[in-house]
């Protein structure tokens, strides 16, 4: 078996016996929390899909709320995606815009591109155009360089401009995912994968990193699409190019600078101890990917911990 072989091999799940380990998982904190049911962002994409189809199987579908949150810059076909999702499954599905919310606090005049709003395909062209543009132009992606802190690095105030926009759009969406389930005393149920949340690729404090609980937090993307599949979400859902859907014309593998299936292979292999030159030929990459991604784990540490000096030995 060679070294691709194996990582595909350990990549597969069983989904038949992980899906009723996931749903006596929430049943079972909605219970031990004392919750009356739970409540869950739906994006339009793959890992809110199951986490829905999940919570339905947990508590029946009667006692799950999903919040679709769009704004002016969601893709229509997510939004219609989410809520033909929700039909389909029989939960309650609630459309909250967040477009006036983010007027109230002129989170769209941080946007350079805003006043071209009504020409959707050029703010995608230009979008675009920026990202790669400051990728070559700095050798790392606009997500890679805002892992950290923004201290003499180029194109400093674009950085921090974009990152108060995108990310208030998670934050928001979180705080509103919590007055719900607060006042209607549900679990707030999270849709994070592995993939992401090794990498960094979420927004801390945000809908995909403040929850009560994440099932899909120990599963790669490869395996979340494998476990859709079996729950029988809806193709069009499993195979579209996942995208954070806050920024016009940027999907997650553009803004990763990877696709998911190297990266859930990278990943892997990193995690069982395999040398970078080693991955390098395994997944068929070059061995700067592989220091690409090491490089992610490492800058993206501090938002999967909470830092705090330590007064007693």
């Amino acid at each position: 078996m060679t070294g691709l072989e194996s990582l595909q091999t350990e990549m597969q799940i069983d989904s038949a016996a992980v899906t009723p380990l996931l749903t006596r998982f929430i049943a079972a904190k909605v219970e031990e929390l004392e919750r009356e049911g739970v409540i869950l962002g739906l994006s339009g994409g793959v890992d809110s899909a199951v986490v829905a189809a999940l919570c339905r199987r947990a508590v029946g579908p009667d006692k799950v709320v999903a919040l679709v949150m769009p704004e002016k810059d969601s893709r229509k076909e997510h939004f219609q995606d989410a809520l033909t999702l929700a039909a389909d499954l029989g939960i309650n599905a609630r459309v909250i815009s967040l477009t006036t919310w983010l007027k109230e606090v002129e989170a769209y005049r941080l946007f350079a591109l805003d006043k071209l709003s009504f020409f959707g395909k050029l703010r995608e062209r230009i979008m675009k155009t920026a990202y790669n543009y400051y990728r070559k132009k700095t050798g790392e992606t606009p997500f890679s360089a805002s892992l950290l802190g923004f201290k003499d690095k180029d194109f400093t105030s674009y950085l921090k401009t974009g990152n108060a926009y995108y990310r208030l759009k998670h934050r928001l969406r979180m705080v509103l995912l919590y007055l719900h389930g607060e006042l209607e005393n549900r679990l707030v149920v999270g849709c994070a994968n592995k993939t992401e949340y090794k990498i960094g690729f979420f927004v801390k404090h945000g809908c995909d990193d403040a929850a009560d609980v994440m099932p899909l937090l120990d599963l790669y993307k490869t395996q979340v699409r494998a476990l859709a599949r079996h729950l029988e979400i809806p193709t069009r859902i499993i195979e579209k190019a996942p995208s954070p859907d806050i920024l016009p014309g940027i999907n997650d593998e553009e803004a990763i600078g990877l696709s998911y299936k190297e990266l859930d292979l990278i990943l892997l292999a990193l995690e069982k101890g395999w040398a970078e030159s080693e991955i390098s030929q395994a997944v068929g990459v070059e061995k700067e990917r592989v220091e690409y991604v090491k490089n992610l784990i490492q800058r993206s540490a501090h938002m999967r911990q909470t830092y705090f000096p330590q007064i007693q030995n």
